[in-house]
């Protein structure tokens, strides 16, 4: 019967449904087959599912300290509003990204280090190449501009800064206390891709070191972030199964203290 049953391959969604079948038949069912013939149907019944629960009430918990087992989105930066490319940097003040704005030349190179400088003295954190924030903000920037934007194709641009903002948690209690700071502040980044000079690419050869167009201005791509809700299924599994627990709990209680009511009481003698 088994191997019959195994046997089932072209459909692996429907093989591991009926794993998981047989699964929660042996295990749970073998446990209240011996706990039910000791206790009874009912009460064996109540034990088994509340034990059932709690256990389900522990692992969530563990996935939801450790951020396993079964996740939710992943955290991922997405356009923000109202500009999300930045194709010249007179627009970066309607675009709600810098305040004032910076000094406007003909000179693409000159303007974009007039930008850089005006972005750092208002705020925005210039991110290091070795950070690992900097490699997603990238990723994220890639797609915007290659698949929705259509704006470059791929090795056409080069990502040359990538600035953040924002994203503060609180209320923190101290920076090594933060566990309660539920809440944040919007974090946003800014990448600024260049385009790059077209170059021959010759066979068998290692592809040319990627050249910054001068005569063309740089662009910015302005993103913002969300937290995603990785954690948030084994926080809901976790309240869920641990409320169930404890009515089942309150259930086995009140009958105990039933069953110790009635077995304190003096029965009445039959009169003949």
């Amino acid at each position: 019967m088994l191997s019959s049953i195994f046997a089932v391959s072209w459909e692996p969604g429907l093989r591991g449904v009926v794993v998981v079948l047989i699964a929660v038949v042996v295990l749970i069912g073998g446990t209240y087959l011996v706990v039910g013939t000791n206790l009874g149907a009912r009460l064996g019944f109540l034990i088994v599912i509340a034990s059932f629960f709690g256990w389900m009430a522990t692992m969530a918990a563990i996935w939801w300290t450790y951020g396993i087992g079964l996740k939710g989105p992943e955290p991922f930066w997405f356009p923000a509003e109202p500009i999300t490319i930045v194709r010249d940097p007179s627009f970066l003040v309607g675009a709600e990204i810098l305040q004032a704005l910076p000094a406007i030349s003909n000179d693409p190179i000159a303007n974009a280090a007039s930008v850089a400088t005006e972005l750092q003295a208002e705020g925005w954190n210039l991110l290091d190449e070795a950070d690992p924030q900097r490699g997603q903000a990238v990723a994220a920037s890639d797609s915007i501009l290659e698949n929705e934007a259509k704006e470059f194709p791929a090795g056409s641009y080069i990502s040359v800064a990538v600035y953040d903002r924002g994203g503060e948690r609180w209320p923190k209690i101290s920076d090594s206390l933060d566990f309660f700071a539920f809440f944040h502040k919007p974090r946003y980044a800014l990448v600024e891709v260049a385009p790059v000079v077209p170059q021959r690419v010759e066979p068998g050869r290692a592809p040319a070191r990627p050249v910054v167009d001068t005569a063309q201005p740089h662009r910015y791509v302005h993103m913002l972030r969300d937290l995603g809700s990785k954690r948030q299924p084994a926080m809901l599994i976790t309240f869920g199964s641990g409320l169930i627990f404890l009515m089942l709990c309150w259930l086995l209680h009140r009958r105990d203290l039933q069953l110790r009511i009635n077995m304190s009481s003096k029965t009445l003698p039959v009169k003949a």
